[in-house]
């Protein structure tokens, strides 16, 4: 496991004076010892003993800006905020602090799998203690929702392929769904770099990235890589969802 930035401590800490966040769960890259500084981002879980009101959202949003501009800088630190009482609902919206900003986010069936498989609480009981076991089903359903969901509706528009970063996600996005559809586990992004859809010069320049380089790739080449990747599995996603859950026989 990788050792956590000690920034996430610090926010822990922070967090548990505020007084109603019970349990601070890690969850991504830094949960599946594949966390790279200064370029992973940190996926973190809040649970609170309540709702999540306008006024403890504007203490969340001077907490994150505060960390943001010293500790945290450049950590690009996230965190979904999750009442207890609404954690066994897939669908429901929660406050989430994302990239300098609080918008409203559900919490994902990847990041619960994350969270039961590999992640580990800073603070406050474990994830195994507040989530129920992850099958291989389930992971094949939240990944097909993530495929069908935001990636269908990215696949649909080919400008925003054009940045950088959208380009490299989706093609590291794109191998981990088709993994997690055929086998029901989850896959990092660094093993993802190697099988995505890239051609082998792409591939090297995204490992090159995932290391910290600021290595380039041309911009038009690998925004259709990847969007033609996008719309591929998509499509394939959609022609072949996860067979339902097997349901108990009835004893005779």
């Amino acid at each position: 496991m990788n050792a956590r930035p000690h920034a996430v401590d610090l926010f822990s800490t922070e967090l548990t004076n505020l007084g109603w966040a019970t349990d601070l769960l890690v969850a991504g890259s830094l949960a599946t010892g594949d966390y790279r500084p200064g370029v992973s981002d940190l996926d973190l879980v809040a649970i609170t003993d309540g709702p999540v009101t306008p006024e403890r959202q504007k203490l969340l949003i001077d907490l994150h800006r505060r960390l943001d501009a010293g500790p945290a800088s450049g950590l690009q630190l996230g965190c979904v905020y999750v009442p207890e009482s609404q954690l066994a609902d897939p669908a429901a919206t929660h406050p989430t602090w994302t990239h300098g900003q609080l918008v409203q986010r559900i919490l994902s069936g990847i990041t619960r799998a994350e969270l039961v498989r590999h992640g580990f609480a800073v603070h406050g009981r474990e994830p195994g203690d507040l989530l129920p076991a992850f099958t291989h089903h389930d992971v094949r359903v939240a990944a097909h929702a993530e495929l069908t969901g935001y990636w269908s509706w990215a696949a649909r528009r080919p400008w925003i392929w054009l940045d950088p970063v959208i380009a490299d996600l989706g093609l590291t996005s794109m191998a981990r769904g088709r993994h997690a559809l055929s086998t029901g586990d989850l896959l990092t992004k660094s093993r993802a770099i190697e099988q995505s859809a890239a051609p082998p010069w792409l591939k090297a320049q995204l490992r090159a990235r995932r290391s910290g380089s600021s290595t380039r790739s041309p911009r038009l080449r690998t925004a259709w890589q990847s969007w033609r990747d996008a719309r591929q599995t998509v499509k394939a996603a959609r022609a072949h969802p996860p067979s339902p859950r097997p349901q108990p026989q009835p004893r005779p």
